[in-house]
């Protein structure tokens, strides 16, 4: 009888310990199953799922894994910032290429130099304040302050600088900086570029370069000189020093094209300087012969992070003597074919009117007298009078051209040999 009561003594906490057990078990491999589904879960979301499976509970596991995954954001069109300078007597120029140039997704700046007469600066601030669509879209801005401008000294480098500086205020969309002047004209459509750049990194560089110095070292390298632009009210010939310098130790010497594509970061490098090395080079540029074809060049080269960034080619076709002298050939109809075989997408110098224009705007643009480039953008009756969707491209066989062109100097496997050598 003893016995048979010791055993009931110990049957309750059997029976307790036992569920508690049973408890824990289920509770792991419940906890666990949920893991794995999770872990399932992720492994399948990789895939984008046909099947649609309606639930009314979205708790259910198997909807989590159904559910098809978003489809990738579209790529964001580039946006351009342009520098389009001249001086005295090149209002009707400037005016023909900005109105050639001009797409509503881009930024322009305008710059006739203090050689210009007052009446033709006033004469551009009126035709940009009276242009419909520019006062609608609001993205053409004029450097009313007017600087002097020497091409062989430091004042041209300066002025880029203001107008990158004013560019940078004005807008936090565009992607990269185009300096081009009155005697410059492109060879495709805004859409064409456009669309060609959509695929490109925006952080690339498109400047003409090399250290190779060879006649520059000692005609321009070791000179000193002075501008006497920078204090001066009218336009004269910079003046050579009787003394030289030595080529600098600190950092390593570049040359190359004065018009270049300059990214959005690199700008703001050059603008802010957090190194000091972009003020340090502009002073060192300011006894500089041709400043504008070695500023830029030098400090992007000597930066190793925007060094890789660097595209040997400064995306225009030019006629150059060898050689090469102060000034390119004067391009006419003559020119045509070869501007064509280049795949650039801007050429210089040409002359006010000439007829090449008119051969480029009717067989390359398709535009015109006096209108705008007709592109995606443009709508109303006449085409072009009102703006439609600046998102809508409407690229042509510039484009493929163009795609060429980049194919060969930046998707080549000559990249990176030809970055700041």
């Amino acid at each position: 009888m003893e016995t048979l009561n010791m055993e009931k003594k110990w049957v309750l906490p059997l029976v307790i310990s036992s569920l508690i057990c049973v408890f824990i078990i289920a509770t792991s491999f419940n906890m666990g199953l949920v893991s794995s589904m999770q872990t399932i879960n992720s492994l399948f979301s990789i895939f984008p799922s046909q099947v649609s499976v309606k639930q009314t509970d979205p708790a259910f596991v198997e909807s989590k894994v159904l559910l098809s995954v978003p489809p990738p954001p579209k790529v964001r069109i580039p946006r351009f910032a342009y520098l389009v300078s001249g001086s005295n007597g090149d209002l009707e120029k400037l005016w023909r290429t900005l109105r050639v140039l001009y797409h509503p997704l881009n930024q322009y700046i305008v710059h006739l130099d203090l050689e210009s007469s007052v009446e033709e600066r006033l004469a551009l601030a009126s035709r940009v304040e009276n242009d419909t669509i520019f006062a609608k879209v609001g993205n053409v801005h004029l450097i009313t302050q007017a600087n002097m401008v020497t091409y062989r000294g430091p004042t041209m480098v300066s002025n880029t600088l203001h107008a990158c500086a004013i560019l940078l205020k004005k807008s936090k969309e565009w992607d990269w900086f185009i300096n081009l002047s009155a005697s410059d004209y492109p060879l495709m459509t805004q859409d064409d570029i456009l669309f060609a750049f959509s695929s490109l990194d925006r952080n690339l560089n498109f400047i003409e370069h090399t250290s190779r110095l060879g006649w520059k070292e000692g005609q321009r390298a070791k000179p000193l000189i002075i501008d006497p632009g920078i204090s001066m009210s009218t336009k004269s010939d910079i003046f050579f020093t009787t003394e030289q310098r030595q080529l600098p130790t600190a950092f390593k010497l570049f040359t190359g094209s004065a018009w270049m594509v300059l990214s959005r970061a690199f700008v703001e490098y050059c603008i802010w300087g957090w190194d000091n090395l972009p003020r340090t080079l502009l002073m060192y540029y300011t006894n500089f012969v041709s400043s504008p074809e070695g500023y830029f060049h030098t400090v992007i080269c000597n930066v190793p992070e925007y060094a890789q960034t660097v595209v040997n080619h400064d995306l225009h076709y030019i006629s150059w003597d060898m050689p090469p002298k102060q000034h390119p050939h004067t391009l006419t109809v003559n020119d045509t074919t070869k501007m064509i075989h280049s795949n650039a997408p801007f050429a210089r110098k040409f002359k006010q009117d000439d007829h090449v224009l008119d051969k480029i705007d009717t067989e390359l643009l398709h535009r015109k007298s006096g209108s705008f480039v007709q592109g995606g953008w443009c709508s109303g009756n006449p085409p072009c009078s009102e703006v439609g969707d600046p998102s809508r491209l409407k690229p042509g066989l510039g484009a493929r051209r163009l795609a060429k062109l980049m194919a060969r100097i930046v998707l080549s496997p000559k990249f990176r040999k030809n970055q700041c050598n």
